[in-house]
């Protein structure tokens, strides 16, 4: 039983005034520390820190002179871009609610989320306006819809435009006289897909974005990790509709550094602007540094990739594409989180004497699901919400508990309470801690393989076959057996698509695994498929759920 506790509570002086942690003011404080530092959106344009902050407030102005008020939910369909940045800012900061829609959802599920949403507005990117013009007759509520441009040309569409982002823009006066709220205030809205049922709404306030925000600028600049700074250059791979592009948007600006913003993520443009703006640090889920590992320029030598710093999440990273990645010059790390969390719990921030010592002697703790960042209270507990030992052993869910946390699924009170149950938030992943506090993932619980009454881990045997030189890319998953319940089964991308690994060869490689312990020899997939390409979710993950069915 807690005890209760009566600590001093001071009153304050009348005239006192304690702030609310909004949104606006990571806005201020990046436009102080900048300097000189850019804003970058593709080849197309640029724009000092002060330009950005004008722009921001004038979008302020665009928005509200089309009805939008405190509380209205806008969406937002657009690739990476400034714009998407501005309104990062501008849509939360008068009070209403940013929408990041997810683009790459099929159409159906769009609708889902921009009717549950109770969306009012809409900025779309002239791609997007086909995929909305047979939607907009069941979306009623929303008002009008701004047309983002990056070309000249006349836009057709039957929906009815309001005008053009640019255009509308530079009508607007640069100084907004934006309103102080409750920093409870919700911020942003955006929806996550699982196995089943329809995507949830997932949302966060100002404080909670504020206080992420200062946690996650707080570890990019750790020892050990030290991957961005107002001195170095950014640029996303990971979609900004996805959780905020981990929140990493918010704390660049934050810092103030330069920040590159690569539009559709084309292979070309992407190297293009990773070597002329000198790109110091991306972000990106395992498949997408692949395909950059993978690329022929890179692997020519033709571009240097040397000194880039890439932090990896989303799903696992093998240690196999790690260490492809460092012969290029590429500095991986990992982090854990997921879309109800913001996402940031857990970095890979290497012990004093991990760190201090070669390449191969960090890669397993680089690759590691890592520690838990400031304010994040993190458990791997049993089946009855038991806490387990720190052994790096004993194997659990992980359940946590942060100041960013969503407090809810939007609208779905069954699904928020087995969210939250017994007041923790359950991941569904399974980990071990060690003494160190290094957290492992050993697998999602939906994808642990069972088979003759052993549990196996998918991510295992990903990692372990990713080392095999011939292999570009796997994807493990269960598939049902009579005699043992499941069996492990193997998707397998060459290296060289002209001449492709042997199954046995790939079994022989695993089997030093069986001859020094760490796997037993059932682990073993009897079924490995070579194929051209693993299916993915919208968000670039393995999509296992597929890969069953396809293999079922």
């Amino acid at each position: 039983m807690t005890a209760t506790v009566h600590p001093k509570i001071l009153p304050a002086t009348p005239s006192a005034v304690n702030p609310p942690l909004l949104i606006g003011d990571i806005l201020k404080s990046g436009v102080r520390m900048a300097g000189d530092n850019p804003i970058v959106y593709r080849d197309l344009s640029r724009h000092s820190y002060g330009e950005f902050q004008a722009r921001v407030h004038q979008l302020a102005h665009l928005l509200t002179a089309q009805g939008v008020q405190a509380g209205d939910v806008v969406a937002v369909l657009d690739w990476d871009s400034h714009r998407y940045l501005e309104c990062f800012f501008a849509i939360p900061m008068i009070g209403a609610v940013l929408h990041t829609v997810n683009v790459r959802l099929a159409p159906e599920q769009i609708l889902y989320t921009m009717d549950h949403a109770e969306d009012v507005f809409v900025l779309s990117h002239q791609e997007f306006l086909p995929l909305l013009e047979p939607l907009a007759a069941k979306l009623p509520r929303i008002k009008g819809y701004l047309l983002c441009q990056d070309t000249p040309e006349e836009v057709k569409t039957t929906l009815p435009l309001v005008g053009e982002y640019e255009a509308l823009l530079a009508e607007q006066p640069q100084q907004y006289d934006f309103p102080t709220f409750d920093e409870n205030a919700v911020a942003t809205l955006f929806y996550t897909t699982g196995t089943t049922g329809n995507p949830k709404g997932v949302f966060f306030t100002h404080r909670q974005l504020v206080l992420h925000t200062l946690s996650e600028a707080n570890i990019l600049q750790a020892p050990g990790f030290e991957l961005l700074s107002r001195d170095k250059v950014y640029m996303p791979i990971t979609p900004m509709f996805h959780v905020h592009a981990w929140g990493i948007p918010y704390t660049a600006t934050l810092m103030g550094c330069t920040q590159v913003y690569p539009g559709r993520y084309e292979p070309e443009m992407l190297v293009g602007l990773l070597v002329k703006e000198k790109v110091d640090f991306s972000h990106c889920v395992p498949t997408l540094l692949n395909m950059v590992v993978s690329a022929e320029a890179i692997n020519s030598g033709k571009v240097k990739v040397e000194g880039w710093k890439v932090l990896v999440g989303g799903s696992a990273l093998p240690q196999g594409l790690a260490k492809k990645a460092w012969d290029l010059g590429i500095d991986t790390r990992t982090a854990y989180g997921m879309s109800e969390t913001c996402p940031l719990l857990t970095a890979a921030v290497l012990p004093k004497d991990i760190n201090d010592a070669d390449f191969d002697t960090q890669l397993p703790w680089r690759c590691k699901t890592g520690v838990a960042v400031p304010f994040v209270d993190l458990q791997v507990v049993d089946e009855s919400g038991q806490p387990l030992p720190q052994d790096g052993e004993s194997v659990g869910e992980i359940r946590v508990r942060a100041p960013w946390l969503t407090q809810a699924y939007y609208k779905e009170e069954a699904r928020s309470e087995e969210l939250w149950l017994d007041g923790w938030l359950h991941t569904g992943d399974v980990a071990t801690i060690d003494q160190r506090g290094f957290l492992q993932i050993r697998d999602r619980i939906k994808d642990v393989i069972k088979t003759g009454g052993e549990w196996l881990s998918s991510l295992e045997l990903e990692n372990l076959i990713s080392q095999f030189p011939d292999v570009a890319e796997v994807a493990v998953v269960g598939v049902a057996d009579t005699q043992w319940g499941e069996r492990p089964a193997a998707l397998v991308v060459a290296t060289d698509p002209s001449r492709p690994p042997e199954t046995t060869s790939i079994q022989e490689h695993l089997q030093q695994f069986v001859d020094s312990g760490k796997i037993n020899k059932w682990a073993i997939p009897e079924k490995i498929l070579l194929v051209n390409e693993i299916p993915k979710t919208s968000v670039g993950k393995l999509n296992k759920k597929q890969i069953r069915q396809e293999l079922g």
